[in-house]
């Protein structure tokens, strides 16, 4: 996919992203390095530029199929958060009460840290903190509200990082229908994701980092990454290759790639926005069981997006799964639904991309010593902020550096192989289903469904 063209129409971020969108030049031939970073997202750009900052001597290689920020860190939803996929309570039962504490208060920390790195190097990404609101839009999803906020009592995290919001309040920030309350955190900004991952590209580079674009690694081997144009050796390999790590040898079922489905409407009035909110720029979401999500943009537009599209069989990747009509009609229902008042607003853009699921829904990063191997991801939709405390983690692995993030619990995390075909298929595409038969089924009865009990146990939640 060589044509700006084609790269501009991958989402909404990419076509309106500055300047022209071509692909740099490609690995000319065999290459020696320090540390080879396969894949050039946010996993792969933050460590290069924690790694260059550490080391400005290192000699540092990022090798992308593409273009930077192809994957999901150009199509994302433009949520930096401190979300993380495995919940505080499974972390706690994973590897101690403490550690999960730890690796949430990271998490809040990070967001900062990537509007400072933002700001610090001339990337205007849009960065606005205004948290998040979720709402509850039933006396069932109220209930989940004020569950999550007392797990995060119980874990020592105040009002000052989570809270339950009153119907009054909720709806004050996000004007949507049938609003019982809800939740807030500060901790999330709404952000530009093309910018940010395209001004990483170039503040890596100003900082001597060298990015083959157009270079697609076939393997990943001890010391070295292979490509077609030749052979980069390194003494230290990371793999940061998300939802495309399928691809990769070895590595059919370690990851699950799943898609996430994205609309943007065409810019809203004034008197539109005084109606629906989201004054300071929040993101929202609820508490339904298929994930929603959505963000104002800093040109006054809604976007959001959600879960539904299907898993495809032996984890394969294609254009066309981009773009499922019938999950971008259910997108603008959900829409209409929660804000009438645009009912029928135009939709301008319309995208997708895979994302990078684990089988136990709990992302990790990683060094194995023995074979100077390296891995971040797998963060389930949650990797623009995990994936800058992924960067900065795997620099402090490779420099041998010994720091609160290398004891993590994440670090080192190896979560088991999905299952063979077709079970994975059977199992990724079950979970979807049990979601939206629990939607349906407490949106019809007001009580707590089976299947999202079954969900929970499938999960691992």
């Amino acid at each position: 996919m060589a044509n700006p063209n084609a790269y501009r129409a991958l989402s909404f971020w990419h076509d309106t992203a500055p300047g022209a969108v071509e692909r740099r030049p490609g690995l000319p031939g065999d290459l020696d390095v320090d540390v080879a970073i396969v894949g050039a997202g946010y996993t792969g750009l933050w460590t290069a530029y924690y790694l260059a900052v550490a080391d400005p001597h290192l000699r540092i290689a990022v090798l992308e199929r593409e273009i930077a920020g192809f994957g999901a860190s150009g199509r994302n939803g433009g949520w930096c958060s401190a979300l993380f996929p495995a919940s505080t309570a499974k972390l706690a039962a994973m590897a101690g009460r403490d550690g999960a504490i730890a690796l949430q208060r990271a998490m809040h920390g990070t967001v900062d840290e990537v509007g400072a790195v933002a700001a610090a190097e001339g990337i205007d990404c849009h960065w606005a903190k205004g948290g998040t609101v979720v709402l509850a839009r039933s006396r069932l999803q109220l209930a989940r509200a004020e569950e999550e906020v007392a797990e995060a009592r119980s874990f020592g995290f105040g009002e000052e990082d989570l809270r339950l919001l009153g119907p009054n309040e909720a709806h004050s920030m996000l004007g949507a229908t049938d609003v019982l309350g809800g939740t807030y955190t500060p901790h999330c900004a709404a952000i530009h994701p093309s910018r940010l991952a395209r001004g990483l590209a170039e503040a890596v580079e100003r900082r001597g980092v060298k990015l083959f674009e157009g270079t697609e690694v076939r393997s990943i081997e001890p010391g070295a990454a292979r490509t077609p144009a030749g052979v980069v050796r390194a003494g230290h390999v990371v793999r940061a290759t998300e939802g495309y790590s399928p691809a990769l040898p070895g590595l059919h079922r370690a990851i699950a790639p799943v898609f996430s489905l994205m609309i943007a409407t065409e810019p809203l009035g004034s008197d539109q926005w005084d109606k629906l909110g989201l004054a300071r720029r929040e993101t929202f979401s609820d508490f339904r069981n298929v994930i929603i999500y959505g963000q104002r943009t800093a040109d006054d537009r809604l976007a959001f997006g959600g879960r539904g599209a299907p898993y495809h069989f032996g984890s394969r990747i294609r254009p066309r799964f981009d773009r499922e009509p019938a999950v971008f009609a259910k997108l603008e229902r959900v829409l209409a639904e929660l804000f009438p008042a645009i009912a029928g607003i135009g939709v301008t853009h319309r995208w997708g991309g895979p994302l990078g699921i684990p089988r136990d829904w709990c992302a990790s990063v990683g060094l194995d010593r023995s074979t100077g191997l390296a891995w971040g991801g797998g963060y389930v939709g949650d990797g623009v902020g995990t994936s800058n405390l992924a960067g900065r983690t795997l620099a402090d692995l490779i420099l041998g550096k010994d720091t609160e993030l290398v004891r993590l619990p994440w670090v080192d995390h190896r979560s088991r192989p999905w299952e063979p075909e077709p079970l994975r298929w059977l199992g990724v595409n079950g979970a979807l289903r049990l979601a939206l038969l629990a939607d349906r089924s407490e949106a019809r009865t007001g009580r707590p469904s089976r299947a999202a009990a079954a969900l929970r146990h499938l999960i691992g939640g």
